[in-house]
């Protein structure tokens, strides 16, 4: 049996040696449990465990990767990785080297969500399962659960050394009523760092999900149009992290020359209220971390401070070819993918203003809760909201089917109104980018007011 401690050590000694400009190495072990439901069945549950590592080298500007699951070929994996490295170099290799870092970041209070018993979730998940059936006109619901405990070991040519362990839970309840040939759904998303205990409080959510599901089979469809709407912090951090988020990061932006003439570092996008950032920095959330996947320190990252363009999100070779400083964000979502730029923590900072205000100065517009799914393209999005409701003389109103907002990133960022002052941060759900998904992120706002954004019903 390998001690993967005493293997990192082995690793490190060995890509010291190399020839490569720079080559980096990973190791992980990974524990994971999920179970899904649909109706009253459970239809998948199970348990599995991994340990694996990569080799990443850098020639000339070209990448070599190679990943491997047997510890005791490791000069081989090295060689193979500079070999495929030299196949397509091609121009001076341009990365951030940064300072060595020498790190363990070991939490001996961790709980490891997977050591509950199997039995345990499958209780839990009934009991939400039994209150969302319950109620009248409920068809039929889906549940997925998924936990997982990694301990991961990160060595580099420059002579970083770096330790760290991260658990992470996931859990998506929803519920699917119907009437003659309608079908209307409602769901929640939820998400944290590794503590089961506090998955096992959401028994009213549940029911209020099968509730509002059966609300809106009898719930009317609005007109399409441009409309004042208020975005709970929810689908305001949603809606920051897909449409303007993924736009952030440097990776897309260094390839895409349009992208680059859009994004430039000092432009308008918003009023002086308007302030965006990832930070890998906020204790508690499941985008956090203390160093990226390639041994980089995570930072706070203002993207847009008082309306103004001022950072993107880099890797090495991202910070280096385009001259910026590093921010830390290159993340892999286990050892079988290279780490590209991702975000971590993403969210528009609070303003001032009381959502109460807010509606009261709307005589006529929407307010918009949790989300349901969306696509975005370049600059371009559409989202689906969870819920909706009518604003009318500046009081929330009627229950509505979900709406759908589409329409220019841009433009809506200069068409942001208001800013509340009650930030909220979602934990549940993943990314997913460049085949890797899904990626522990969190997103979040306060309420948003937005004008004239164009909405159509669901």
């Amino acid at each position: 049996m390998f001690e993967i401690e005493a293997v990192s050590q082995l690793l490190a000694q060995v890509i010291a040696k190399t020839e490569a400009d720079y080559i980096e190495a990973r190791l992980e072990t990974n524990q994971s449990s999920y179970l899904t439901y649909k109706g009253r069945e459970l239809e998948t549950v199970g348990r599995t465990k991994s340990l694996g590592g990569n080799i990443r080298a850098l020639v000339n500007g070209g990448w070599g990767f190679v990943t491997f699951n047997n510890l005791s070929n490791l000069h081989d994996n090295v060689t193979l990785a500079i070999k495929q490295a030299k196949m397509i170099s091609h121009e001076e290799s341009v990365i951030v080297r940064g300072e060595p870092v020498v790190d363990t970041i070991s939490d001996k209070g961790m709980k490891n969500p997977v050591d509950i018993p199997i039995q345990e979730k499958k209780e839990l998940l009934d009991r939400y399962n039994g209150i969302m059936l319950d109620t009248p006109n409920i068809q039929t619901t889906f549940i997925t659960y998924s936990d997982n405990h990694k301990r991961m070991f990160f060595v580099n040519s420059i002579g970083s050394s770096i330790e760290q362990e991260r658990a992470n839970i996931t859990l998506r309840l929803g519920a699917i009523a119907t009437s003659g040939d309608d079908i209307q759904q409602a769901s929640l998303s939820l998400g944290n760092t590794g503590d089961f205990e506090a998955m096992t409080v959401f028994d009213s959510d549940a029911a209020e999900i099968s509730r509002r599901a059966v609300e809106l089979l009898t719930a009317p469809q609005i007109k399409g149009g441009e409309y004042n709407i208020i975005l709970d912090p929810v689908l305001a951090g949603v809606f920051i992290h897909e449409a303007f988020g993924h736009l952030s990061e440097a990776d897309f932006i260094y390839e895409n020359q349009r992208l680059r003439d859009l994004m430039v570092m000092g432009k308008k996008f918003g009023s002086k209220k308007l302030n965006v950032v990832d930070s890998g920095l906020l204790p508690g959330l499941r985008g956090s971390y203390k160093y990226d996947d390639e041994g980089m320190p995570a930072t706070h990252t203002y993207l847009i401070r008082e309306g103004k363009l001022v950072g993107r999100l880099h890797s090495r070779e991202t910070a280096g070819k385009m001259g910026e400083p590093p921010t830390g964000n290159a993340r892999a979502i286990n050892y079988q993918f290279p780490p590209i730029v991702r975000m971590t923590n993403t969210y528009i900072e609070a303003g001032s203003d009381s959502l109460d205000d807010m509606i009261g100065d709307i005589k006529d517009g929407i307010y918009a809760r949790n989300w349901y799914g969306g696509t975005t393209s370049m600059e371009m999005f559409t989202f689906s909201s969870g819920e909706a409701y009518m604003i009318r003389d500046g009081r929330i109103s009627e229950l509505i089917r979900p709406i759908v907002l589409s329409g220019n990133v841009f433009h809506t960022l200069h068409n942001i109104v208001a800013i509340g002052n009650d930030i909220k941060m979602n934990q549940g759900g993943g990314c997913g980018k460049g085949g890797q998904m899904p990626l522990p992120v969190s997103n979040g706002s306060p309420h948003i007011w937005i004008r004239q954004c164009l909405v159509g019903g669901c």
